[in-house]
């Protein structure tokens, strides 16, 4: 069964940092772009970055550069999303999600069920 299952999500005050983690199951990921996503209360899911298969990332959000990035763990065939300097307006679930092939702007074809993360003091 292919699968993406997200972890990580929690309480961080403003200011703090948390990562979060996307396995997959049932499939190789290094063959994969795999992009992130956040649904904040309230709103409709909007995209935050992505990473292709060769490491090249792609922000969806402008008002993560410079705070997250997202990393490959070859060896834990999964993708990492690094958060700092967290805002209450990052508060949310995320997602994440894996493309069709290896590029950002291929489609998306599988998800995550998502892990919740509130920034709040």
């Amino acid at each position: 069964q292919l699968q993406l299952v997200e972890s990580g999500g929690g309480l961080v005050q403003p200011g703090g940092s948390l990562r979060l983690s996307c396995a997959a199951s049932g499939f190789n990921l290094d063959y994969y772009a795999i992009s992130w996503f956040r649904q904040a209360p309230g709103k409709e899911r909007e995209g935050v970055l992505c990473i292709s298969t060769r490491g090249r990332r792609e922000y969806y959000d402008a008002s993560v550069v410079g705070r997250f990035t997202t990393s490959r763990d070859y060896t834990k065939n999964s993708v990492y999303l690094e958060m700092n300097s967290l805002k209450s307006e990052d508060t949310g679930v995320y997602y994440c999600a894996a493309h069709t092939s290896t590029r950002c702007e291929d489609e998306l074809k599988l998800w995550g069920q998502g892990t919740q993360l509130s920034v709040s003091s």
